[in-house]
């Protein structure tokens, strides 16, 4: 996950990465199933065990319509409504994280103390690898003053593209 990947999980616009589940998990049958006649040997006078009884045709065993995904004669459930993604309010968020703080923070124009309000590493380095996972213009690379100006405006550019609710005059 990259340091991005973080900022956003931190204010709540990502959810943390789950495991994918593997092609080797295979889920068990819901229902035992009856062996096959060829697999177990039968004693001549013994009845016959319940699992082997005709199954009854139920809502199982009725066959889905490939071009509509419908079972036929079965009710279906109405279609779920689209939902509005709502917007994050990220201002709210680190004022309410930077009160619980001893010390100010100014993370309306550091880069470093917004890293620091999330928690997540704010050294040179970790800024460094995160102006180029954003894509900081090489000129900017060399002077750290630059870089974290440039890194600063499009982290919260990017929060905003991504849900959060950044004011206009925290993005020019």
């Amino acid at each position: 996950m990259g340091l991005f990947s973080k900022i956003l999980q931190k204010l709540g616009l990502k959810k943390p990465e789950e495991a994918a589940p593997t092609t080797a998990t295979v889920s068990a049958p819901a229902k035992p199933t009856a062996a096959p006649a060829a697999a177990a040997p039968k004693s001549a006078g013994a009845p016959k065990p319940a699992a082997e009884a005709k199954p009854r045709p139920g809502p199982a065993a009725r066959t889905v319509d490939p071009r509509t995904g419908q079972v036929p004669g079965m009710p279906q459930a109405p279609a779920p409504k689209p939902v509005a993604i709502s917007e994050v309010d990220v201002v709210k968020q680190l004022e309410g994280l930077a009160a619980s703080k001893p010390m100010k923070l100014n993370w309306k124009t550091s880069i470093s103390d917004l890293l620091f309000l999330l928690d997540i590493e704010n050294s040179y380095e970790a800024r460094k690898e995160l102006a180029v996972e954003l894509g900081c213009p090489p000129e900017f690379m060399g002077d750290s003053a630059k870089m974290n100006t440039w890194l600063h405006k499009e982290v919260l550019k990017q929060i905003a593209q991504n849900g959060g609710n950044i004011p206009k005059e925290l993005l020019d």
